[in-house]
Formats: C-alpha cells, sequence, structure tokens
C-alpha cells in the first residue's frame, strides 16, 4: 500500500476518499483539490440546522479561503453535477454521508439516488473528489436506523468504489493508497 497520490493534471477523473471523524480527510481533499491547479469548486451537503453544524461549515469555509466556488446542494448532487460543474472544475464533494442521511431523511431510494450519482459521474468532464465517513467498523448500532445507515453508507461506498479512478483511506491525517489508475 502506497501513500503517495496525484490527482491528473487535467480530464475527468473521480476519487473517493473514506476516514473516520477528524481523520484529516476533508484537508487531505481539499489539497488534492488546490494541487490539481484547476478552478476549485467546493459542493456541501450539509445544512447548518444548529449552532454546532454552524461552527464547523464555518470552519471548513475559513480553512479553505475565498477562491472555491460554493454550491450548497444537501439532495441533489448529480443535477449539481450535470448542471454547475464545468471542464477546468475540480471539485470537492463533501460529504457523501451528510448527502446520505438528508436522502434517508426524505425517504429517498438510496439504490436509486447512488445510480444517478454514478451516471453523473461517469458524465462529469471534470476532475471530482468526494469526501465520506467511514461508518462500518465500529461496533453495530443498537437501532434499525443506525444499522440501516451504516449498511447504505457501506453499499455507497462499495459502488462508489467500484469505478472511481481512485480510493484513498485517511487514518490520523495519514493517506493510505486504496485504489490509483494502472501507471503506463
Amino acid at each position: 500500500m502506497t501513500t503517495e497520490f496525484q490527482m491528473p493534471a487535467a480530464g475527468p477523473f473521480a476519487t473517493l476518499v473514506l476516514g473516520g471523524a477528524r481523520s484529516g480527510k476533508s484537508r487531505y481533499g481539499e489539497n488534492l483539490v488546490t494541487q490539481a491547479g484547476g478552478k476549485p469548486v467546493y459542493i456541501a451537503t450539509a445544512e447548518a440546522r444548529d449552532g454546532e453544524m454552524t461552527e464547523r461549515i464555518a470552519h471548513h469555509q475559513d480553512r479553505r479561503g475565498g477562491e472555491w466556488r460554493l454550491i450548497e446542494e444537501p439532495l441533489d448532487l448529480s443535477g449539481a453535477l450535470q448542471e454547475q460543474v464545468v471542464e477546468g472544475d475540480v471539485v470537492l464533494i463533501d460529504c457523501l454521508t451528510l448527502w446520505l442521511g438528508n436522502l434517508m431523511e426524505q425517504g429517498t431510494n438510496i439504490s436509486t439516488a447512488t445510480a444517478e450519482l454514478l451516471a453523473a459521474v461517469n458524465a462529469c468532464p471534470a476532475q471530482l473528489v468526494f469526501i465520506s465517513n467511514e461508518v462500518g467498523q465500529g461496533i453495530v448500532p443498537d437501532n434499525a436506523l443506525a444499522r440501516q445507515f451504516r449498511d447504505e453508507a457501506g453499499r455507497l461506498h462499495q459502488a462508489l468504489a467500484a469505478d472511481f479512478d481512485a480510493v484513498i483511506a485517511v487514518m490520523a491525517g495519514l493517506p493510505m493508497v486504496l485504489k490509483a489508475p494502472k501507471q503506463d
């Protein structure tokens, strides 16, 4: 397993960055985007529903700075990728588990939403970096909704990892490349 990874200079490319809470995955994803050299775009799936989330959002915004274009989209990631992302953009989508929770709260069919997202990713001309929480490595949750969320997140991650160009796990701020394109 290697820790060296660099986004390609241009062209469509999809990367999945997984990690636990406070693992450094968002910061790592932000660095991938800025090092790629295109126009940085941030698609935020979080909604500021309470003071704690408002503070978390502000922290992320302060860390990124003002050069990023912001798209706030808690539900329709497929639409955002199709309608608001163009060639030359390097897009950070943060975070898939928040998006998943938003969809579950709306009663959305997750399999359908996942298929729509994969189709949008495959049609997207930009470089994409998706951030998501790995939630399946802890204890089995004690309630049905939490178990459903864990299972849906696991299935979502597997579907994206199978289709994406690169998959990176981050622990304690350290990246571990799980999947990378074959070098010619």
